[in-house]
């Protein structure tokens, strides 16, 4: 399962978010967030776990939780919508 992590501080790390849901069972992966250009963690992150069981447990527990005086927001990430179709173009009179 795909877990979205908001709120984060922003001096927190991948690894340091995979130790967070390590607690709850294994994580696949876990990534922060950060800018292109500045490279400065955007506070929020994903974090992938298998057992869909394991990652609930995660979710119900950290949803709310305090990292460092945040109160994290922790859900099942939603999948990306996609942008459909070519194009791009000038449209209208701009």
């Amino acid at each position: 399962m795909d877990i979205y992590v908001g709120n984060l501080p922003y001096s927190v790390t991948d690894g340091e978010l995979q130790d967070l849901f390590a607690q709850f069972g294994e994580v696949s992966s876990a990534r922060v967030i950060s800018d292109r250009e500045t490279g400065r963690a955007k506070g929020f992150g994903f974090v992938e776990m298998r057992d869909n069981a394991e990652a609930n447990k995660a979710i119900e527990a950290l949803n709310g939780s305090d990292l460092n005086g945040r109160a994290l927001r922790v859900n099942e990430s939603q999948p990306k919508p996609r942008m459909g179709g070519g194009g791009g173009g000038r449209g209208g009179r701009w």
